[in-house]
């Protein structure tokens, strides 16, 4: 005999994240055109009370996605933008067609760098690097820091390109005569500091994603080195992911 399951009871604070996460990615994808459905009408798509979708809407507010006001309702403020994990490319070519990225170069030149990043670039000791910091911006808007460390070989000839208009990527493949490789991404979610926040343009202590990026040529060198301060409230990152099958068996 079959047992009818026992309906869970959850907080409404529960049920309005749930409510706030499928309208976050509804927003992103552009399932709305400018403004939202009613209260009513989301109450019941997602069985849930009025109170918990304002609740839901409350959230989104707050993070600057959605605007509301009464007998006007609720509207877009603004979409992220996708930046995909699947490839490697640099921000203008994996933000191609969201508008134009420009970079303000903040600081280029050599280095002596951090053994540590020395170690990685697999530079000899007391072997300078090149360092570039650029404010990287999508149309009007800043979008993320970026502090770049470079092998000198290819870094001495990158900062005497037009690092405003081009991907660092781009200027590495023309100056090495090859393709790049590959790279190891850790990326991870950090507060804004004062000086990140004010370059940004974001509150101090708002959500920023971190993104550390070791890249290599096609030959396994390592050459780059960047730590990128990207604007949470700006980009959503996303990839497409397949399993591993090759020991798969049913048990």
């Amino acid at each position: 005999m079959a047992v009818e399951p026992t309906p869970i009871r959850r907080p409404r604070a529960d049920r309005a994240r749930q409510v706030a996460d499928v309208l976050r990615q509804q927003i992103h994808a552009g399932a709305f055109d400018r403004t939202l459905p009613s209260e009513q009408h989301l109450a019941a798509e997602f069985a849930a009370s009025r109170n918990t979708v304002r609740d839901a809407l409350a959230l989104l507010k707050d993070e600057g996605l959605i605007d509301r006001a009464p007998k006007v309702g609720t509207h877009v403020a603004q979409r992220k933008v996708d930046h995909g994990l699947d490839a490697l490319t640099g921000l203008k070519e994996t933000l191609k067609g969201y508008g134009e990225v420009r970079n303000e170069v903040r600081s280029a030149g050599p280095v002596t760098p951090p053994p540590a990043v020395a170690r990685r670039l697999e530079l000899a000791p007391g072997e300078e690097a090149i360092f570039v910091e650029r404010l990287r911006y999508l149309g009007d808007l800043p979008l993320s820091l970026d502090l770049t460390y470079l092998a000198p070989d290819i870094g001495n000839e990158i900062i005497t390109r037009d690092l405003e208009h081009n991907d660092i990527f781009t200027l590495i493949e023309e100056i090495s005569g090859g393709p790049l490789g590959s790279a190891d991404l850790a990326m991870e979610a950090i507060t804004a500091d004062a000086h990140s926040a004010a370059t940004l343009l974001v509150p101090d202590g708002a959500a920023l994603l971190l993104l550390e990026r070791l890249t290599r040529l096609d030959d396994n060198r390592p050459v780059d080195l960047e730590y990128i301060r990207m604007r949470g409230d700006r980009v959503t990152m996303r990839s497409s992911l397949i399993r591993d099958t090759t020991s798969w068996e049913l048990t």
